[in-house]
């Protein structure tokens, strides 16, 4: 017989609902909480802070809650470090980025979680380590055959101007975690993120390595899992769109083939 119900060790529980501080501005945070080292089951903390003498994006409140209540909150956050991207997260139900996440748009209590349907490392920390080893399957560098310049690989504007669009992304996951076709199948398709990352490299006029790069796409998983669901353009906190990336690698397989 089918079980539907979570194992019981997955379940989470109601958690530590810690003390008020003072202020007339009061914000509640509910926060995702699993420590691998305790043998406890996930649980979901009660924060209260005052808004007045907090900043005004999630990130910020985080970063309180773990200065001045409890230090053992545990979450990524990379700002003016050069790693844009290490503050994703589950918030309000939206995968987004919590240094980009107003707390004013979210109404009622700010829920925040990791980034769904991924290993958890510990409390907001997912386990990213399959997401790069598929980034790097992609071989995100660029592969030419004839002998390099004295200077430099040299690009019209209007061939530079074809990865706008592209380039951009911060590998973030919030757009992989958000699509039902990598929750699926995550194990063999590479997702949106990953996919708008080989295209970025497939238009590239530099690189001379198109049939090879196709031909590593060319799988029932690693590219055709997508359903054009659209989760992936809605989510990306940079307005980015790997939907059309992903039908336009469909169409470079369709016509290398006439």
């Amino acid at each position: 017989m089918v079980e539907f119900a979570l194992p019981k060790n997955s379940k989470v529980q109601p958690g530590k609902v810690w003390p008020k501080p003072d202020g007339k501005n009061l914000r509640e945070f509910k926060v995702y909480r699993w420590n691998p080292e305790d043998g406890k089951n996930p649980q979901v903390d009660s924060y209260m802070l005052d808004m007045d003498n907090c900043g005004p994006m999630v990130l910020d409140a985080l970063i309180k809650i773990k200065n001045e209540q409890d230090a053992t909150l545990t979450f990524r956050r990379s700002c003016r470090e050069g790693v844009c991207g290490s503050c994703a997260m589950n918030i309000d139900g939206t995968n987004s980025l919590a240094c980009l996440k107003s707390c004013a748009e979210v109404k009622g209590p700010v829920r925040v979680y990791p980034l769904p349907h991924l290993a958890v490392v510990k409390d907001l920390v997912p386990d990213l380590t399959h997401f790069y080893a598929q980034h790097r399957s992609i071989e995100p560098w660029l592969k030419t055959t004839t002998a390099e310049p004295p200077a430099e690989w040299r690009q019209s504007h209007e061939d530079r101007a074809k990865l706008d669009g592209l380039y951009e992304c911060i590998l973030c996951a919030c757009c992989s975690t958000s699509c039902p076709s990598y929750w699926w199948n995550g194990e063999r398709y590479l997702g949106p993120a990953v996919l708008l990352q080989a295209y970025r490299w497939l238009i590239d006029s530099r690189d001379e390595a198109t049939g090879e790069r196709l031909d590593n796409l060319e799988d029932p998983f690693r590219l055709y899992r997508c359903h054009t669901i659209m989760n992936c353009t809605k989510a990306c906190p940079k307005g980015l769109n790997p939907a059309k990336a992903i039908a336009e690698i469909k169409k470079m397989m369709v016509e290398r083939r006439v």
